[in-house]
């Protein structure tokens, strides 16, 4: 099968934009794994949206178990530049997380997408947020002041969004540390917009791999304190995620071709005796969501989440919210609330 590419100048910079820093990243995370000898410490997975007629994506998934408990780095293009009835025409993203095995090393998420429209309109979607089990006071502030420093003009809106976005509410506790969080953004013009995307991927990825390598230098053995630590803010995480996270819900709803892909997210291990005490703290229907996550989840502890758990995952979340459509109200928001590839119509 062949991937097929939209058509539009924009969305071609935009996919040579996101596979750069895709490349550089995965080359970055190389290094702290340790590839003297030029072997990849990641593996390129392939996927197609219908066969690759309207596009797919590539991942690059963490294969050094010493290093990362769970990594990915994700890009892909969807486009219907052949399909006269969609008004979307494609959508250009990188989407990445990057659980390290440390607990002292903190997890890091970041989007960065291009979305375009028939009628020539379009717009990026950024996002950055740092997410550490073993909270470390000096990295939140060096990860904030990179971002306000690449982006000085947006940081205060974009902090705002991402604070209201990665808020959870049943824990009354955000999921991370420092957020930003741009929806449906348009600046000055094409270029100084397209400029931002690519300054702030490289920032985050350069002060990311910069905390990454000091933790695990100043924490080479950590205890047993510290993964146990590790395990229920990874549970909290995987809460968050298949609960509130709209960018999951809504790639799950489009389609099933990229369940593993969005389902990259998640980490290794969680505790699923404290998840399921926060089904006491949800009201309905996702109370009943919470149930239908913990049913299909093994029992064992830790717990692991492996393909078979992430595909079962994904259906249960699927089948929720197509049970009960007014239940993505109740999703994570921050100004504005995206539309998905279905609302194209």
């Amino acid at each position: 099968m062949y991937r097929t590419k939209a058509q539009s100048i924009n969305a071609l910079a935009a996919n040579s934009l996101v596979e750069d820093l895709q490349h550089y990243f995965v080359s970055q995370l190389n290094k702290i794994a340790g590839s003297a000898q030029g072997e990849s410490s990641f593996e390129a997975v392939e996927w197609f949206r219908d066969e690759g007629m309207h596009g797919g994506g590539m991942r690059y998934v963490a294969t050094d178990a010493m290093v990362f408990n769970r990594a990915s780095v994700n890009v892909s293009q969807i486009h219907y530049d052949n399909d006269l009835s969609k008004t979307l025409a494609s959508a250009t993203a990188l989407s990445t997380i990057i659980h390290p095995l440390n607990p002292n090393a903190p997890s890091v998420h970041m989007h960065i997408s291009w979305t375009e429209m028939k009628d020539g309109k379009g717009y990026w979607r950024m996002m950055a947020d740092l997410n550490p089990a073993l909270e470390n006071a000096d990295a939140a502030v060096l990860f904030s002041n990179e971002l306000k420093k690449v982006a000085p003009e947006q940081y205060a809106v974009a902090a705002d969004q991402g604070d209201r976005y990665f808020y959870i509410p049943a824990l009354e506790r955000h999921r991370g540390v420092s957020h930003f969080y741009l929806e449906e953004y348009t600046g000055n013009s094409e270029q100084t917009d397209f400029d931002l995307a690519k300054n702030l991927g490289m920032a985050v990825i350069n002060i990311y791999m910069a905390i990454f390598q000091q933790a695990i230098k100043n924490h080479p053995n950590p205890t047993e304190e510290d993964y146990n630590k590790q395990l229920a803010y990874h549970t909290l995480y995987l809460f968050q995620v298949l609960t509130l996270d709209r960018g999951t819900t809504s790639g799950l709803l489009v389609h099933n071709q990229n369940d593993v892909g969005i389902m990259g997210s998640l980490p290794a291990n969680i505790d699923k005796a404290l998840l399921s005490c926060w089904k006491e703290k949800l009201a309905a229907p996702q109370d009943q969501l919470l149930e239908g996550i913990l049913r299909v989840l093994p029992d064992q502890q830790p717990c692991l989440i492996d393909e078979q758990v992430k595909l079962a995952l994904a259906d249960v979340v699927r089948q929720h919210y197509k049970s009960n459509p007014k239940a993505l109200t109740l999703q994570a928001q921050g100004n504005i609330i995206p539309p998905t590839v279905d609302n194209h119509k």
